[in-house]
């Protein structure tokens, strides 16, 4: 979905979902927005996109002005591929959802997402995704800055080496050779990073609902916040 004009979030119900790498926020957002029939906002998506349009460009690891001036224009778009039904993501016209989806593209993000600039020229686009019938926004400062009067906060953590697991997993089923302790290390990396950032740090909102999915199944946590949702009268 590309997003449109704005629309106030208070006038559409918002889901708000942030937490660290690997914590299961993605998955979580995806099968909300699918079993409401609601939009999606991957955020993390728009920065692991300015980081690979700054590397398709030629820009320096550190250009904070080019990489700025490029999330100002970014051509994103984000649906369903019509054979398959999976995730599609596309820069510019062009299908890029593996290239998105790969840990260099994370690490980017995480680099990218640190600078003020880059930060502030992102928010229009992420709030216009604030469309009926209801958004579910995944991301780390969804319910603290993007959409800090969302009706429903969620929080979704686990412990680093859970984290670092869950992400070894998926990376083993795309026969990745990454190691387990080179992804503790990243995940740790990225961490430290998030959370100490000038602006808009990982934390979790005032009024979120903090879930612990370190021993809980993605099914468990589902089903939580669909309680949590319910008790919040967003739906039956």
């Amino acid at each position: 979905m590309a997003p449109s004009a704005a629309i106030p979030s208070t006038a559409v119900p918002i889901v708000a979902i942030d937490g660290p790498s690997g914590s299961g926020k993605g998955t979580i957002a995806r099968r909300l927005a699918e079993r409401l029939d609601w939009h999606l906002l991957d955020s993390g998506a728009l920065y692991r996109l300015v980081a690979l349009a700054g590397a398709r460009a030629g820009l320096g690891t550190e250009d904070v002005e080019g990489h700025t001036a490029l999330a100002r224009t970014l051509q994103a778009d984000f649906g369903r591929d019509p054979e398959t039904g999976g995730e599609r993501i596309l820069l510019a016209g062009e299908e890029v959802t593996a290239q998105v989806r790969e840990e260099r593209s994370g690490m980017g993000a995480s680099r990218v997402a640190a600078w003020p600039s880059v930060r502030a020229a992102l928010v229009d686009r992420q709030r216009a995704y604030a469309q009926h019938p209801g958004l579910v926004a995944d991301g780390r400062d969804m319910g603290t800055v993007i959409f800090s009067d969302a009706p429903l906060k969620i929080f979704l953590t686990a412990s680093a080496d859970e984290r670092a697991r869950r992400r070894h997993k998926q990376l083993k089923y795309k026969e990745s050779t990454a190691s387990l302790a080179a992804l503790s290390r990243e995940i740790a990396e990225r961490d430290e990073r998030d959370a100490n950032r000038a602006v808009a740090p990982l934390r979790p909102a005032s009024d979120a609902f903090v879930i612990d999915s370190t021993e809980l199944t993605a099914d468990e946590v589902f089903e939580r916040v669909i309680e949590l949702g319910r008790s919040k009268g967003l739906w039956a």
